[in-house]
C-alpha cells in the first residue's frame, strides 16, 4: 500500500490541483545560459550564478502558485546526482551525495522565502534514470536499481524532504527498485514515465502495463503516478480504462518532437504556450486523479502560466 505522511496526505485530499515547475534543465541551458555536462544541473549549484539562476527560475513558479491560490511541489535539483553519475560527471561519490544534500537545503531556504505566501510547498526529491531517459541501453532489474539508487534516497529521507519522485522513468525494472529503496527510507514515493510519440513507454510497453507491473511488484507502493517529457498528444488517446485513476500528475514537453529529434536538437523548441495550456483541459478530464501539473523539456513558467489559467483558475 502507499506510504503516506502529513504533507502527502493533505496533497491527496486537497481539493485543489497544485502547481509544480516546468522544464528546469532546458531552462538554465537555454535561458540561464549555464554549462551543464552531461545535462547535469546538479553541478550549477556549486557556483553564485547557478544558485541565482535558479532562485530566479522557481521564483517565477511559486508566483504562479501564489497568484492561483494552491500549494506548491517544490522538486530539489538532483535528477542526475545519483553517485552512479559520479565518474561521468568527473566527482566522487561522496561529492555526489554532498550536492544531493544542497539541493535540498537550497530547496528548504526556498521554501521558508514563500511560506507566507505559498502554502502548502513540498519538497521534492527528485531521481532520475541510471541512463539516458530517452533511450536506456540497459533495463534494470528492481534489486540493481534499489541498492543504485538507495544512497541518493537515504540522503533525502535524512534531510527530512517531503516526498521521492522518479522522473523520466523508461522501463518498470528501475521505477520498482527506486519505489522500494523509497519506501525502505520511510519516503512516499512518485513514479513518472515517459512515453514517445505513441504513447508507449521507450521500451515498447504501454503504460497501463507497466504502472500495472510496478504496482504489482510494490504493493502498489507509489502514491500516485505521472507522465513527464512528452506532448499531451503523444499520449491523451492512451488514457482509458480503470488504471488512469492512478495518475495523479502530468509535466510535459511544449515540443512534438520526438525523444530522438529532441536527442540531437541544436535549438529550443518551445512550442505554443497557449496551446499547450489547453491542451490540459482534456488532459484534466481523461484523469480523475489528477494533483499535480506542471511542465517538462522546453517549458518555462509562460507555457505553466497558461496550464494554471486553464487547470486551476476560474474563468
Amino acid at each position: 500500500m502507499p506510504l503516506y505522511n502529513d504533507a502527502t496526505r493533505r496533497l491527496m485530499n486537497d481539493q485543489r490541483l497544485y502547481l509544480t515547475d516546468g522544464g528546469f534543465e532546458t531552462s538554465m541551458l537555454f535561458h540561464e545560459g549555464l554549462d551543464l555536462p552531461s545535462f547535469a544541473a546538479c553541478v550549477i549549484l556549486d557556483s553564485d550564478a547557478g544558485r541565482d539562476a535558479m532562485t530566479r527560475y522557481f521564483e517565477r513558479y511559486l508566483g504562479l502558485a501564489a497568484t492561483a491560490g494552491t500549494g506548491f511541489v517544490l522538486d530539489t535539483n538532483s535528477w542526475r546526482s545519483g553517485v552512479h553519475w559520479a565518474s561521468t560527471l568527473n566527482r566522487s561519490p561522496a561529492d555526489m551525495l554532498r550536492l544531493t544534500g544542497d539541493a535540498v537545503d537550497f530547496a528548504k531556504e526556498l521554501r521558508a522565502d514563500w511560506s507566507g505566501r505559498v502554502s502548502p510547498i513540498l519538497i521534492n526529491g527528485v531521481v532520475g534514470p541510471s541512463g539516458d531517459g530517452y533511450a536506456p541501453d540497459v533495463e534494470l532489474d528492481p534489486a540493481l536499481a534499489q541498492s543504485l539508487h538507495a544512497p541518493q534516497i537515504d540522503v533525502f529521507a535524512r534531510e527530512g524532504v517531503d516526498m521521492v519522485s522518479a522522473l523520466t522513468m523508461t522501463h518498470p525494472g528501475e521505477a520498482i527498485g527506486i519505489a522500494r529503496a523509497s519506501v525502505a527510507a520511510g519516503l512516499p514515493v512518485v513514479i513518472s514515465f515517459t512515453v514517445e510519440t505513441d504513447g508507449d513507454l521507450p521500451n515498447g510497453q504501454s503504460l497501463a502495463d507497466a504502472i500495472a507491473e510496478v504496482d504489482a511488484a510494490t504493493d502498489a507502493a507509489p502514491i500516485y503516478y505521472m507522465v513527464n517529457c512528452a506532448h499531451p498528444e503523444h499520449f491523451q488517446e492512451t488514457l482509458s480504462g480503470g488504471w488512469t485513476a492512478r495518475i495523479g500528475g502530468v509535466r510535459t514537453n511544449a515540443s512534438r518532437l520526438s525523444h530522438a529529434e529532441l536527442d540531437v536538437a541544436e535549438s529550443l523548441d518551445e512550442g505554443d504556450p497557449e496551446e499547450l495550456g489547453a491542451l490540459h483541459v482534456g488532459l484534466a478530464r481523461r484523469l480523475p486523479g489528477l494533483r499535480v501539473v506542471g511542465g517538462c523539456c522546453g517549458t518555462d513558467h509562460r507555457h505553466v502560466h497558461q496550464i494554471a489559467e486553464t487547470c486551476l483558475i476560474p474563468a
